[in-house]
């Protein structure tokens, strides 16, 4: 178990130490906010400047990015991904992964938009989250099979230099998406 600089745990959290056979380490970043009755299985991966609502529960092998807000009652099944900047509303149910950006609520959770307030809160330029837009644009309303709207979501760095790099990190995170999972859609 290893857990990083300045975070705050609340009470009645539950962390469960990395298995054998899944890498040995469940990992805790810096900066985040974990409130009461949370829970991480085995050989999880926390990134940095996250907040998990009271009664947050990760399975095994899950991997939340940075600045990722999981809203109370949130439930992540094992092996899923959650992308940088995503969120979910309360009692949501993870499934699939979420890339990142994207806003998700429901039993089973439903990509509803993508957390433009949060990306405003963090300085991005509105050519960012103009990008940011196309992208959710492409993987939501488009109505592309998800080869297509990646092919989509490349060209957008041309349209939109300043978000060449979020950008990269929405296909990187496309294409480790493990087929029989998906993505929340």
């Amino acid at each position: 178990m290893i857990i990083g600089n300045d975070n705050t745990i609340r009470e009645f959290t539950s962390f469960n130490i990395g298995s054998p056979g899944g890498g040995g380490i469940t990992r805790v970043g810096d900066r985040n906010w974990l409130m009461a009755y949370v829970h991480l299985a085995h050989d999880c991966i926390v990134g940095n400047d996250t907040i998990m609502a009271n009664n947050s529960q990760l399975a095994g092998h899950v991997i939340v990015g940075d600045w990722v807000i999981l809203g109370g009652f949130t439930v992540v099944h094992q092996f899923v991904r959650i992308g940088a900047h995503a969120m979910t509303a309360m009692c949501s149910l993870l499934f699939a992964d979420l890339p990142p950006y994207v806003m998700a609520q429901g039993q089973p959770a439903n990509a509803r938009s993508m957390n433009f307030e949060g990306l405003r809160r963090r300085g991005f330029s509105a050519e960012r989250i103009s990008a940011v837009k196309a992208m959710h644009k492409a993987l939501y309303r488009d109505d592309l099979t998800l080869e297509n709207a990646q092919v989509e979501i490349k060209n957008l760095s041309e349209k939109y230099p300043e978000a060449a790099q979020d950008v990269r990190d929405m296909l990187t995170f496309l294409e480790q998406t493990n087929p029989q999972r998906g993505i929340v859609r």
